[in-house]
């Protein structure tokens, strides 16, 4: 009995151990998964962020040909008109302060999607922290003294148990030298080392 007990104790530590062995394994895994898609995540949002600008930068392209456009006919309209002086000034300045208004917008506009995209970043850099700190959660490993002492307490209990059913069966145990004989409740020898 006794040597099942060790063989036991022994199952139970290497079968701790594997357990061990494959929670860090899926950990690992389950980090590089992890940062896989935060780096995608990354790059979305970049991708995003640079097709806004670009759109941005289109439309005041096509906002500064639309008003260089506008101005022309204006100059050749004021000018067969016989219209001339401060008027025609008055009505050019009228077109750039719009264009310069439509400008600042889009620009501004871009910025605040500079800073919305910058945010993302940051709050998804947060949120896989925080699942980096869920998946490595601490991992129980097994105790190499601490699984030699159950092993030997396991086997001296049934080493004790094996002495009390041969003296029940009328044998005649052998008394481990330098153990100390007592009685339990029900009369029956115990020995102790």
């Amino acid at each position: 009995m006794a040597g099942l007990a060790v063989a036991s104790g022994g199952a139970q530590y290497l079968g701790a151990r594997q357990q061990a062995k494959q929670q860090e394994r899926y950990q690992r895994q389950a980090q590089a998964a992890e940062r896989l898609r935060f780096q995608q995540e990354q790059t979305s949002m970049r991708m995003r962020q640079a097709q806004e600008q670009e759109a941005v930068g289109r439309e005041l392209e096509q906002v500064s040909r639309k008003s260089q456009a506008a101005l022309a006919r204006a100059r050749v309209s004021a000018g067969e008109a016989g219209v001339a002086g401060a008027s025609v000034q008055a009505l050019m300045s009228d077109y750039m302060r719009q264009e310069a208004g439509y400008r600042a917008a889009l620009l501004r506009q871009q910025e605040m999607g500079g800073l919305a995209t910058g945010l993302g970043l940051e709050q998804a850099g947060f949120a896989t922290r925080q699942r980096q700190i869920g998946i490595a959660q601490p991992i129980s490993r097994p105790n190499v003294l601490g699984s030699l002492l159950q092993t030997g307490t396991a086997a001296l209990g049934a080493y004790g148990a094996g002495l009390q059913i041969q003296s029940m069966a009328g044998g005649v145990p052998s008394i481990p030298t330098g153990s100390v004989p007592t009685v339990d409740a029900r009369g029956l020898p115990q020995y102790t080392i």
